[in-house]
Formats: C-alpha cells, structure tokens, sequence
C-alpha cells in the first residue's frame, strides 16, 4: 500500500479543457423545471412546491434534466423524459446561443416507456463540440420549456483526450443528503471537462432502501432524501424505474448528465447484489423480497436501466461492445452479467465460459487482436484479481462462493480465471491495454506480472479501480496472486460501509496526449484532487 497522497513522479501535461460557459453549465444545473416523482421529499419541498409558478400546466416538462451517450465521430444518442406523452424534439449548434439549429424530430414518448426518449443525432464534425437542446411537444402543440445540454464528438484524427470513470452511487443506504449539499463529486468530475464518462455500472442500489437517518461510523447521524420507490427494495418495474429517478432529483448529478456524455456498463446492484442467471433467491438471507426468480428480477432491471439511461443496446440486444475514439483510443465496454456462471462454481478446475460465455470471450480476444488504437481500455465491472466473495449463495461443505473472477488460490486459473488467461494468453502481443473497474468501494492501482504469477502466459499490464461515487466505502480486500496482482497503491477506510460524509469517495480521470501519446491515469478524490498519478508510455 502506497502512502494516499503519493504522486507517481512521472507526469504529463494535460491538455486544457474544452471551454463551456457559466451560461451553460447554469443552465444545464437548472435542467428544466425539475418534476419530482410521487413521494420524493427534496430540500426544496414537495413535488408542487418545487413546480416554477410561471409554469403552464397545459404543456410538457422534462422532469430530469437531458443526457447523451452513444458518442461516435457523426452522432450521439439524447436521453430526456417528459411528464406527459409528447414528441421529443432535438436541436443541436456550435455555440450556446443556437444561431442556425439543426432540428430532429424524434419519437413520441409515452407511459409505456415511462416517458423517456432517446434519439440519435446524425450528421455531426468529429472532435467538436456540440451544443444541443430538447423540448417536448405535446399532442395540443405546446411545447416544453427546452433543456440544454453539450457533448463531445469522437476525432477521426489525433487529439488529446479526457475522460473519468468510476461507479456505485446511492449504496448501503447512503442516500442524498441536503447537510452535504448533494452528491457534489458529480460536479467534480464535471468541472473536469472530460469528453466523456465511463460508469462502470451500480448505477443505482436498487436492492437497497433509503431510511431519512442513518448512523455513521463516527456516531454522526446522516440524512436523506427519501422517496417512495427507496422505501423497499426494487421487485416491480415502476420501483426500479423510481431508483433512477430518485437519483437525477440531484442538481449536481443532472448537471453532469448534460455536460458530460456517458458509456454506461451495469453490475449487480442494477438488480440485486451478487446475482447471476438462473439463481433462486429462496433459501437466501435477502429481507423484503417476495419475488424469488432471479431472472424475472433482471428482465424488469433491465427495462429500466434502457430506459432510464442514454443506451441504445448493440447487435442482437447485446451490452457489450467496442466504442472507437479515434486512432489514439478504443474502449471495450464488457457485459459481466448476461453470461454470468453460478458463484459456487468459482473454484472449478474447468470452465471455458466463465463471466463472459463463449461468444463474448471470442469477440473480446478477436476484437483487442484488430483493434489498431494506441490505447485499448478494457471496462471491465468487476475486477479481474480483487477476492470478492459471495456469503449469500456459499453452499454447506464447499470452499466460498465469489462474486468476481478470483478466489484466493495463487496457483493456476480456476473458476472464471480460465477464461481470462486464455484472453490474456491471446492477447500477449497486443499492446496498450489497460483495465478500469469499480465495484470494490475504494480506490486502487493494480500492476500485473508474469515474474510474480501462477500463470505466466501473458504481457504485463495495468488495472485501475475508482469508486465509489456515491455509497458506503470499503477497506481494502486481498488479491488473488494467478495474474502476478500487486496494488502499487491504494486508498480506503479502515471501516467497512464508511458513509459519503465521512469520504473515500473516489473518480478516476484518464488524459491521453496527441503529441506524446501517453496515458496518464488520476485517481482522485470527491473534491477531484489526485491522490496518485501513473504514466503509461506507449509502445
């Protein structure tokens, strides 16, 4: 372990963010006249006393502000959500003042989705900025007050880059919290000016409830807002629609999401925590649940999160995919859920499939093999050699069961490492690759070598771990020595579920230079200082 405020000696410049305005970013802080879903107490009153007088009844709202994601060098995808079935309308501009708009008409958004749209914007100049609006148009023609947001196109040529990664937000009952303001670490990432962001999933805890107080492990009572889809966990669809959206009832969250587009993974707590296809919760420690089929779970955890977020799923309805940005940066957005083994199978000595499947693992090793970026990220949602064991589904008589990809064993690949040594094996001469992960609630700098492993077939390589965002932090956990793990750094409470007041709350922020072609990783804290600093030099 590393002294937290170390700086890794070597550094780079970075390059200068890309300008937005105060103007901008109070309007996209205001993000409409925010409408507040039944039941949700906010420091601002209720739902009517929250609603701007001035505003006509007659006429639609967009209820939680606007986001995008999707980014591609021509084109990216809109989020927004309206209070009454309308048609979402999109206007994009090279300044903030719109002189000359393109306008999309986009699609009729109803109940049935629970108000939320998405539209893709076409015809776009790579590696600009791009300002756009939304309104909504109701069946009578009276159109919603517009919401502003800003993205960043991909190059097609080389140009310096800036993104963030990190995930967990809303966990273990840390919910948001007037006494600090709200979850400022998303306005701290936003003053970040990144292109865009990586949330490496648990976008919501949707299997954990938010009470109004909570005790801290200083003694301190914490205080949230509550909300009726908080009260339980999530079964039903509309409560885990109401996860999301008790989220985006933070200025500081809605901020982010019109300024900063975003490549959304999801995890666990999506739906519940630890699970994996196929598993029946009877039997299980899991208070408040009536609904026992995992997989019925998902279906409806899934609904919500395509709904709720700007995703728009790949071929064959598949979460993973790669995301070209330009010739300096690939990013690999892995789907450790879909094709999940059971837990207890973690110590098999056979098991091709693994986290991935077959057909995802194939896709990852073929896909890294032509990839001709300098850099090739790798999200990865779970960590690839942090133990994380699964108390819930351990069996009577057998080793622990484990959420992640190792189980403790230092000697060769077992359970879901198999898998992973034969991309690692295969992708020995690829270079450039580097993994960025959450899930654990602290921050880390993992470094990889064959000279300290059990298995040896494979290039050296970096794993970087942010989080969390906005949720209770963790001390540190063992690594798992088959892949040579070493942390070179790491930074987490000596208490377990330490509250967002009491910090740890971390982001990681990447920079790749156009010139020098390097890549500086910063893990920073919730204020957005950096608490350590690595460079990586291409090959």
């Amino acid at each position: 372990m590393t002294d937290p405020q170390h700086l890794d000696s070597d550094s780079t410049s970075a390059r200068p963010p890309r300008p937005v305005s105060r103007r901008t970013v109070l309007k996209a802080t205001a993000a409409g006249a925010l409408v507040i879903p039944a039941g949700v107490a906010t420091a601002c009153g209720t739902a009517d006393e929250a609603r701007s007088p001035g505003t006509r009844r007659d006429r639609p709202m967009l209820t939680h502000g606007v986001a995008a994601g999707g980014i591609t060098a021509s084109g990216a995808l809109i989020w927004a959500r309206s209070n009454t079935p309308a048609r979402m309308i999109v206007e994009t501009a090279a300044t903030e003042s719109f002189a000359n708009p393109r306008r999309f008409t986009g699609p009729q958004v109803t109940p049935r989705s629970d108000g939320t749209g998405r539209m893709r914007i076409a015809g776009l100049e790579p590696g600009r900025q791009v300002h756009y609006r939304v309104t909504m148009e109701g069946e009578n023609g009276a159109q919603s007050e517009p919401v502003t947001g800003v993205l960043v196109t991909a190059p097609t040529a080389p140009q310096d880059i800036r993104f963030v990664w990190s995930g967990d937000v809303v966990g273990q009952g840390w919910g948001i919290n007037p006494d600090m303001g709200g979850m400022t670490i998303f306005g701290a990432m936003a003053d970040k000016h990144p292109d865009f962001f990586i949330h490496s999933g648990d976008a919501i805890y949707a299997d954990g409830p938010v009470a109004p107080t909570q005790k801290q492990n200083d003694g301190k009572i914490y205080r949230s807002q509550t909300a009726a889809a908080k009260d339980q966990p999530a079964q039903t669809l509309d409560q885990f629609r109401g996860n999301y959206a008790y989220n985006l009832t933070d200025s500081h969250y809605r901020r982010f999401n019109s300024t900063v587009a975003q490549i959304v993974q999801w995890d666990d707590h999506e739906v519940i925590n630890n699970w994996f296809p196929g598993e029946n919760l009877a039997g299980q420690e899991r208070e408040g649940y009536t609904e026992m089929n995992v997989d019925a779970l998902a279906g409806r955890a899934r609904q919500a999160w395509t709904e709720w977020q700007p995703v728009e799923l790949g071929d064959r309805n598949r979460l993973y995919r790669k995301v070209s940005y330009g010739p300096l940066l690939d990013v690999f957005v892995l789907d450790m859920r879909t094709f999940k083994d059971p837990n207890p199978n973690a110590w098999a000595a056979s098991n091709d499939a693994g986290i991935l499947g077959e057909e995802q693992t194939a896709w990852l090793i073929d896909e890294l093999g032509r990839s001709t970026a300098t850099w090739k990220v790798i999200a990865n949602d779970l960590p690839i050699s942090i133990v994380v064991p699964d108390k819930a589904t351990r069996e009577p008589g057998r080793r622990p069961s484990m959420e992640a990809i190792a189980q403790g064993d230092d000697a060769r690949p077992l359970g879901r490492e198999i898998a992973f040594s034969r991309i690692l094996s295969a992708t020995k001469d690829v270079t450039g690759m580097v993994f960025l992960t959450a899930d654990v609630h602290y921050t880390a700098a993992i470094s990889y070598s064959p000279d300290r492993a059990g298995f040896t077939d494979f290039a050296p390589f970096w794993e970087f771990v942010s989080g969390p965002l906005h949720a209770g932090a963790f001390p540190t956990s063992p690594l798992d020595g088959t892949f040579g793990a070493r942390y070179e750094f790491v930074h987490a409470p000596t208490e377990a579920d330490t509250s967002p007041a009491e910090g740890f709350q971390h982001f990681g922020e990447v920079t790749i230079g156009k010139d020098e072609r390097t890549m500086t990783v910063d893990l920073c804290d919730a204020s957005g200082k950096s608490l350590y600093r690595k460079v990586l030099q291409p090959t």
